[in-house]
């Protein structure tokens, strides 16, 4: 077979460009550290490597979420500490107000001090988070929740302006986390009394005080489902408003006894009802447990009252209704301003202040709820965070292992792949320096 001239330049120039290319696409894989410099190179691995790279990039952006939502309850963490610590603070000071040597101006200095740590919580209400928007108002971020309104510094000047809205944050492919509290469930939705029932002096006649020295104590139900039982079906009120059992002080045979009535009010329509007696009869012992126990029901509940009540004197025992921890607090500042002239006022003046620490007791343990549901959450969120590392660090070990160079095996290739090219090279030098007229 014949080989022209031309053929032996052809194929010798083919070959040094073939190994020079080669030799290029080595040294592009070991100066990128990529196996793969384009689809074309593996498109099985290629496929791979852009399907994990896209689940990778969700992971972290969940990864972004699960930091967000713990920046952001970190934040409602340090504003609930402030919080209790505050409430702490106004429970002690209004311990110390009902020390029976104080005077009237001591204990309306001591109300000046519980009127800057009202505006400290109302400060702590209207928190703002890194981002500027409101920490307790909902999903009204832009909102001020809580302002005071046109009727300031009476019982209801606080008014909440937000909404019950949870700002939801996808932290995992099927999971949700809410990063904030709402103002209502913090502030405003807390139990009066002990939390099932309040309690307290209901006068001795029309507009008239307790004329003893009786004082009510926030009570306990002892068996809840009693309780709830005979709310709803047990016992049978006289009236479909307002429910409220009364004990009601007086002396049998000389000796201090004490009654249960019905003293619930209608609806709207109908007219005032007088109370209903409901239960015996019986001797009364200052300190003894009161149980709640009718004719027709048994609360499962208890009262203690202390003291010594008047006859006609009598205690109410109503269901809780939620009232502010603002309200308490402004309704403790008024107390404490109100003159004490009298022996009748100053035991009014400890009944009321201690329902009012009741609710404040309220208040603290509702903090502490919120405070629990936060740690909850942050807690998910850090075992969620530690998982999403784990998932990182393999999904980073995948792409290596399709993408990323052996240098040992490229170096020696490398290297095999020059010796070829000084090959090519020097054989078509000696070839193409063959010819017949050297020898003619």
């Amino acid at each position: 077979m014949r080989i022209s001239t031309n053929q032996i330049y052809g194929n010798g120039v083919l070959g040094m460009e073939r190994n020079q290319n080669q030799v290029v696409r080595l040294q592009n894989q070991m100066s990128s550290g990529r196996r793969m410099l384009t689809p074309a190179d593996d498109p099985v691995a290629a496929a791979q490597v852009l399907a994990v790279t896209q689940a990778r990039e969700v992971a972290v952006q969940y990864a972004r979420n699960q930091g967000d939502a713990t920046d952001r309850l970190g934040l409602v963490d340090s504003q609930l500490n402030a919080l209790t610590d505050l409430l702490q603070s106004v429970r002690s000071r209004t311990v110390q107000a009902a020390n029976t040597i104080l005077t009237d101006s001591d204990r309306q200095a001591i109300a000046t001090e519980l009127e800057q740590h009202f505006d400290q919580m109302l400060g702590i209400a209207n928190s703002r988070s890194a981002e500027g928007d409101f920490l307790f108002s909902g999903y009204q971020g832009a909102t001020t929740p809580f302002a005071r309104s046109a009727g300031a510094g009476s019982e209801t000047s606080i008014s909440y302006f937000g909404d019950d809205g949870q700002r939801l944050l996808q932290v995992a492919s099927s999971q949700q986390m809410a990063s904030n509290i709402t103002g209502s469930d913090l502030f405003m939705n807390i139990p009066q009394g002990n939390g099932s029932f309040a309690t307290a002096a209901s006068g001795n006649g029309p507009g008239l005080p307790n004329q003893g020295s009786g004082v009510i104590e926030a009570g306990s139900v002892l068996d809840p489902q009693k309780w709830q039982s005979a709310l709803s079906s047990g016992f049978t009120w006289q009236g479909t408003g307002n429910r409220q059992l009364q004990i009601v002080f007086s002396s049998v045979a000389g000796v201090r006894s004490y009654q249960l009535f019905d003293a619930s009010t209608p609806d709207s329509s109908g007219a005032d009802l007088p109370r209903k007696p409901v239960g015996a009869v019986l001797p009364f012992t200052p300190g003894q447990a009161i149980p709640l126990l009718t004719t027709s029901a048994d609360f499962g509940a208890q009262v203690v009252i202390t003291g010594s009540p008047a006859d006609g004197d009598s205690f109410a025992v109503t269901p809780s209704t939620n009232k502010s921890v603002f309200q308490t607090v402004q309704e403790m500042i008024e107390l404490l301003r109100s003159p004490v002239t009298s022996s009748t006022a100053r035991t009014a003046f400890s009944g009321e202040l201690q329902a009012h620490l009741g609710n404040l007791d309220q208040a603290l343990v509702n903090v502490g709820r919120v405070q629990a549901t936060v740690g909850a959450r942050m807690q998910v969120l850090d075992g969620l965070s530690n998982n999403a590392t784990a998932v990182d660090i393999q999904y980073q070990q995948t792409l290596s292992d399709l993408q990323d160079l052996d240098y040992a095996a490229a170096i020696a290739d490398f290297t095999r792949q020059q010796v070829s090219l000084e090959a090519a090279q020097k054989s078509f030098v000696a070839i193409s320096g063959l010819s017949l007229f050297k020898y003619i």
